[in-house]
């Protein structure tokens, strides 16, 4: 599909989450509408997508279905199984494509990637037996972090090393999962670029945020971030690279750790990035409606920054702060759900101020 897609047509994406319901909103406002495809029930973008078909990823009738009524397929996450995407893709074109996720899904075929376009990458190890794990810890050392190569999100399949002793507890509650020992990085701070691809080659990449974590969470994306002019120039160039090298279709997160030496990479996500909401209100086209243009095959729109911002993660009981975040300028974005759990994104605030000087 190279043909834009007419104003009425039907985007379909994978995931009801909160990614989903601003894409949603996002296409609703250039006269699409969107279905929804989300095993989970009462799933955020159920609220605001044009329908939601709830099902098991493993409902080859469903998915058929789906595929069947969409004009084109996206996806909020990038861990869908491999067999529903092998019914979907028979019957309508999904973008970013397959090779994308297929990079993203699996930690040690990612950092493989990465290092083969020449860009830097933590010290890593491939895990799949305690044999390997000994070695693993031998050649890479401690600190280090043990990984699943597959899932995890937010801190999720992770376990830190401290000691080389460490590696036996850590091996043993993976389970034997297939996974990988990454060295630590040396950083100042960790920045990512949200960049985005047109069908037709066409490139645009927003100004590098800079993010704070805490418990493998994202807690807070600062924009500018604390780079000179000619790293915020190798930052985009890198996401660039990674984009070309995919023929991606969409926008992507690239996380990159600043150090002495340059950027490392850290991962990359082939969707609508964490890091990037605070585009909603720093920038005239944000990265959702940039990513609905390069999906449905529009020109991507100008991502330039008219303001610096500071977006903040609302988290658990972060939702105690809305009384008062109501009465502010603050710009709030929330997610619509009814649970407040802890580690849970429930929204997020946007804080603005306008540009005193060109970035």
């Amino acid at each position: 599909m190279n043909d834009p897609l007419p104003q009425g047509a039907t985007i379909g994406i994978l995931g009801g989450g909160q990614l989903g319901r601003m894409l949603s909103v996002a296409a609703s406002r250039l006269g699409f509408t969107t279905h929804i495809f989300e095993p989970g029930a009462n799933p955020p973008a159920g609220q605001v997508a044009h329908k939601i078909t709830a099902a098991s990823y493993e409902d080859t009738k469903a998915l058929q279905t789906f595929a069947q009524s969409v004009d084109v397929i996206t996806y909020e996450f990038e861990n869908i199984p491999t067999s529903a995407l092998d019914v979907l893709e028979k019957i309508c074109t999904i973008h970013p494509g397959r090779k994308a996720l297929a990079v993203s899904q699996d930690r040690l075929i990612e950092k493989e990637f990465l290092t083969g376009l020449g860009l830097k990458v933590a010290p890593y190890a491939d895990i799949t037996n305690a044999k390997d794990a000994r070695g693993a810890i031998a050649s890479i050392g401690t600190p280090s972090i043990l990984k699943t190569r597959r899932m995890g999100y937010d801190g999720k399949g992770q376990i830190r090393l401290i000691e080389a002793s460490d590696m036996t507890s850590a091996w043993h509650v993976m389970d034997g999962a297939a996974s990988i020992l990454e060295g630590f990085i040396d950083f100042t701070h960790e920045v990512s670029v949200i960049a985005a691809r047109a069908s037709d080659g066409q490139v645009a990449c927003y100004d590098p945020g800079e993010n704070v974590h805490k418990d493998g969470i994202l807690r807070s994306t600062q924009v500018p971030a604390n780079l000179s002019t000619s790293q915020r120039m190798d930052a985009v160039l890198i996401a660039a690279k990674i984009l070309n090298a995919l023929d991606y279709v969409g926008v992507m997160g690239v996380e990159l750790f600043v150090t002495a030496d340059g950027f490392i990479v850290n991962e990359i996500a082939p969707r609508v990035h964490n890091s990037g909401h605070w585009t909603q209100n720093g920038c005239d086209i944000c990265q959702f409606e940039q990513h609905i243009r390069a999906v449905a095959c529009w020109p991507l729109g100008d991502g330039a920054r008219h303001s610096d911002i500071r977006m903040e993660n609302l988290i658990g009981a972060d939702m105690d702060r809305i009384a008062e975040l109501r009465k502010s300028d603050a710009a709030l974005h929330l997610y619509g759900k009814s649970e407040v759990k802890p580690g849970r994104k429930m929204g997020h605030v946007n804080f603005r101020s306008l540009r005193s000087s060109p970035s």
